[in-house]
């Protein structure tokens, strides 16, 4: 069963992600409101959080950060995410199990 926070789009996948920055460390804390809640260490500053949440996310999925991109949330909390990659919805629900 494909979780509420992650849906096939007709261009990639897309990810629904509530960030927390200013943690001790990233990390995928659970989810929260049917979004996936991530932990960033950065804090949410001159877009450090966002830049963080993407390197972040290229490094859990093994995917060129040039392939993640930002679509909505810029200035929120709850982010969407778009993944231009060649990569399975179950290979993401692997890469990023709570």
């Amino acid at each position: 069963m494909t979780p509420q926070w992650l849906k096939q789009t007709d261009v990639g996948i897309e990810l629904s992600i509530y960030c927390q920055p200013g943690a001790k460390v990233s990390k995928i804390v659970g989810t929260h409101d049917g979004h996936l809640k991530i932990s960033l260490q950065q804090p949410a500053m001159d877009n450090r959080a966002n830049e963080a949440l993407l390197q972040w996310l290229s490094k859990q999925l093994r995917i060129p950060q040039r392939q993640i991109h930002l679509i909505s949330g810029q200035a929120s909390k709850v982010k969407r995410i778009e993944l231009w990659a060649p990569i399975s919805i179950e290979q993401v629900i692997q890469s990023l199990k709570p």
